[in-house]
């Protein structure tokens, strides 16, 4: 079965654990402390696949869950996973290392909390002369500076996104004049960021405003504030600064999806997207549930943050070092200069949910 049918299969299903491949069974145990996850790929025999020791940041980031479903599915018959749920805790995630360490691991693929904790770790894996992989969180100096030659990156340029964004924004505000509720020539924003200090938030924040205003817009940001990644969060931001604001916020900039889905919540509860009552909002990761609302008119777009590929990616560089090998043996990334494989972002709008749909294993 290809890896994007099986996500396909687990998104219908609601699953996140105990993966059921073609010809292949996996078996999923937990540790006593709750936190660490064993998924052995069965279809090799012992001895022949590494065990790969993964943490990811917090298992309830609604991006997270599916790239690590694509780290799992990608694993059967290659390697046998160690998955940790660090809890948005970096300490906790430390000593999750060390115990993965302790355990035999020939590999480490770290969603890091705290991205500036990349040197510690780094210093970690090197003291027990095992490769490391970072992913979807990236060392604001760069891979290529943590101090070690065995560790690499897997996932996307941070601006990018927020260029990308920026455009999708300053296109749809061109088409639609109307969106210009008091006719001043002037875009009054809205602005949800993600986590402080995070590279992500910082480039989206800074750059798709900046994209706008490079297309001849002229902004007005009425509020800005970290919504920590979370929907909830941005239920609440959204309800107190409609509360301040009302109708004179004419654009709602999300960091990504997840806040953006919050967002909607509170708008919807305010007599948005009934009749006239129309609020245009963007994000960023292209996840179902926001494309859903693309489709159903209550988002204007979202950019494409593929965790499929970033999953893949991920799990076969991580192989591969685990084995020895080249870290680009066998697939078809490409390293920058920061050792890193960057996998591209694609803006979404109704003209080409196909293409997210495809990424995610919806088609």
């Amino acid at each position: 079965m290809k890896v994007k049918k099986l996500l396909s299969v687990l998104l219908m299903a609601g699953m996140v654990m105990g993966i059921t491949a073609c010809g292949s069974q996996t078996k999923t145990t937990t540790e006593t402390t709750g936190t660490a996850q064993t998924t052995e790929a069965t279809e090799a025999s012992a001895g022949d696949i590494p065990l790969i020791g993964v943490t990811i940041y917090k298992y309830d980031d609604n991006f997270m869950s599916y790239t690590r479903m694509s780290i799992e599915s990608a694993a059967q018959g290659k390697a046998e996973l160690l998955m940790n749920d660090s809890q948005n805790d970096q300490s906790k995630q430390n000593d999750q290392v060390d115990t993965m360490i302790a355990k035999g691991v020939k590999a480490l693929a770290i969603n890091l909390v705290d991205p500036g904790a990349a040197p510690a770790i780094a210093d970690k894996a090197k003291a027990a002369g095992i490769p490391v992989i970072f992913f979807n969180k990236e060392y604001p100096d760069g891979t290529n500076n943590v101090g070690y030659d065995k560790a690499w990156f897997v996932g996307t340029n941070s601006a990018e996104s927020g260029i990308i964004q920026g455009e999708l924004v300053a296109k749809a505000w061109a088409a639609h004049p109307e969106w210009d509720k008091n006719g001043d020539g002037k875009m009054q924003y809205v602005m949800l960021m993600g986590e402080p200090g995070h590279p992500d938030a910082e480039a989206r924040t800074k750059e798709s405003v900046a994209t706008i205003e490079a297309k001849g817009i002229t902004t007005e940001e009425l509020a800005k504030q970290t919504g920590m990644w979370d929907a909830s969060k941005g239920k609440e931001l959204m309800e107190t600064w409609l509360a301040a604001h009302g109708d004179k916020i004419e654009m709602v900039l999300c960091n990504n999806d997840g806040m953006a889905l919050g967002v909607i919540e509170a708008l919807k509860a305010a007599g948005y997207f009934e009749g006239d009552k129309f609020m245009p909002v963007v994000g960023v990761d292209a996840i179902p549930e926001a494309l859903e609302l693309i489709k159903e008119g209550k988002m204007v777009g979202t950019v494409l943050n593929d965790p499929l590929n970033q999953g893949k990616a991920t799990l076969e560089l991580a192989v591969n070092a685990a084995l020895g090998k080249d870290v680009l043996e066998g697939t078809s990334w490409e390293l920058d200069e920061t050792l890193a494989v960057r996998v591209p972002y694609v803006a979404i709008t109704e003209e080409n949910l196909d293409v997210a749909e495809e990424a995610y294993g919806m088609k």
